[in-house]
């Protein structure tokens, strides 16, 4: 037994975490979870994978384990006063369907960019939900002070013992599932009471089982707070992954993490996309993005350490997904896989010069072509190809349209091609524009939310080009140009940090230069 120091307390571990975890109270909600081998994946990778479907839970996630087993350890008198907590919409559940089994009113608090098939559900459940702020953290601090001002318990989603405790029994579970060598878990981290739980228990009773952290690259809390040995807040949260959009990890996890965590891996967008199409082909099931942050981080691991014959287990943590954003999705999967290329070219524009560009494309597989008149001598075309994500055919075409004097840019990792220019080719101003400055926006995604964008932004300086496509995600993306004078940039640099939309300056993106600048 040994002792490890958080920022304002010590937590003794593993023996009390191990007691917590073998007495926790989760079945009379949850259920024991299979454990399912992935035989196509697999079979691909050349490696054993398992997926521990916590997406089978009642609500679709394992967070109705901690949330009931919180629960199932207050007194009578702190449940009669009601319970209280902040989420992104999995632990808003589990705390609803837990306090309707024990009679408890729950008032839930949900950033407005909680997907609706999550506010619905917790509705469903007999939670009381308010919408507020727009991210996790700013939901976190209205419910502490509701808590406050109104004697509610506060039931934490995942900064807390026995929460922890309870998505320990995952562990447990994996354990008596599986009795054969077990090389690594593979863990989605948000706030980290989900790795943190099965860290504690797996490496008491496994110690040589790596535990292995899978974070959204556009919110790793996790890493940054190993890297710089002690917890941080990131000053930008992504919220493609909503589940695990969090800014800071939990004190608890954090210090059971520095301990028992092998290693962290991030994982993008279209990483996460293409691990959705891995688990649907395996089980026929969707998974949320953060759900399938686990089998993103998996491969990767295994692309990183060319791994052989080895034995995993990834934890497929939740399936509350709006069914709109699957366009998005299907979109990105192929980029995510390695199995399309997106590349802009450059042709003269003089007669034969488009029959010598698909000529030296020759017969490989095109997804998509964008061509437009729009120059007497040149002419920019962006295709997307199909390539094998094992071989180096995207490099051979490169090579092949340099060989034949054809200048080519490779636009597979810009966002801005693969969200915006690939809707947008054949956009040129007719006439030059100066002083164009270019940002791409995100803001939540709900009624209202484009025209209340463009009365804030569009005002104060003339716009030359927007565009806008909902994207069935639950956070709108802009990409916009505004023509000011260069002394004007500060003040519109200021202006956009007060609005407190997200931005990115884009103004020397290659994509937008060759497409629409």
């Amino acid at each position: 037994m040994h002792s490890l120091t958080t920022d304002d307390r010590t937590i003794t571990m593993p023996n009390p975490y191990i007691k917590k975890i073998l007495k926790a109270r989760v079945y009379d909600a949850a259920i024991e979870t299979p454990l399912e081998q992935a035989k196509v994946l697999s079979k691909r990778i050349g490696n054993t994978v398992f997926f521990k479907r916590e997406d089978l839970q009642p609500v679709y996630s394992f967070k109705v384990r901690g949330a009931y087993n919180k629960m199932a350890q207050l007194s009578d008198a702190e449940r009669a006063r009601g319970v209280i907590t902040a989420s992104a919409g999995n632990h808003a559940q589990g705390l609803a369907m837990s306090a309707k089994i024990m009679g408890v009113k729950a008032i839930i608090i949900m950033p407005t960019i909680t997907p609706s098939i999550k506010v619905d559900n917790v509705v469903a459940l007999g939670g009381e939900v308010v919408l507020f702020g727009s991210s996790f953290d700013a939901a976190k601090k209205h419910a502490e002070d509701l808590a406050a001002e109104h004697g509610y318990t506060y039931c934490p989603p995942f900064d807390d013992p026995d929460v922890i405790a309870g998505q320990g029994t995952i562990a447990m579970e994996i354990l008596k599932q599986h009795s054969g060598p077990l090389d690594a878990i593979f863990v989605p981290v948000g706030g980290g009471g989900l790795i943190a739980g099965i860290a504690v228990y797996i490496k008491y009773l496994s110690p040589e089982t790596k535990i292995i952290g899978v974070e959204s690259s556009e919110s790793a809390c996790l890493k940054a707070a190993l890297d710089a040995g002690e917890r941080v807040i990131l000053p930008h949260v992504g919220i493609f992954a909503d589940g695990v959009a969090v800014a800071q990890i939990g004190k608890h996890p954090f210090a059971i993490a520095q301990q028992y965590v092998d290693q962290v891996i991030t994982v993008n967008t279209d990483e996460i996309c293409a691990a959705l199409k891995d688990i649907f082909e395996d089980t026929r099931s969707i998974c949320e993005p953060s759900g399938a942050l686990a089998v993103a981080g998996l491969k990767k691991y295994v692309q990183q350490n060319n791994g052989l014959g080895e034995t995993y287990i990834a934890i497929n943590s939740g399936a509350n997904m709006n069914f709109s954003r699957l366009r998005h999705i299907a979109e990105r999967t192929d980029l995510g896989e390695k199995r399309e290329a997106l590349i802009a070219a450059q042709i003269s524009e003089k007669p034969g010069s488009f029959r010598h560009f698909c000529k030296t494309l020759g017969e490989r597989n095109i997804t998509e072509f964008n061509y437009r008149y729009s120059d007497t001598e040149v002419a920019n075309i962006l295709v997307g190809v199909s390539t094998d994500p094992h071989g180096n055919e995207k490099q051979q075409l490169i090579s092949d349209l340099i060989s034949a004097d054809i200048p080519v840019e490779d636009l597979s990792d810009n966002e801005i091609a693969k969200i915006h220019i690939r809707y947008m080719v054949g956009g040129h101003s007719q006439k030059p524009l100066q002083n164009e400055l270019v940002f791409r926006f995100e803001f939540p995604e709900k009624p209202g939310a484009l025209l209340k964008f463009l009365d804030t932004v569009g005002g104060r300086w003339n716009i030359s080009m927007f565009h806008y496509r909902n994207h069935g995600s639950d956070f709108g993306r802009v990409l916009v140009a505004m023509q000011a004078e260069e002394n004007e940039k500060t003040s519109i640099i200021n202006f956009l940090d007060e609005v407190g939309y997200y931005y990115t300056e884009e103004t020397h993106n290659k994509a937008f230069k060759l497409f629409l600048g």
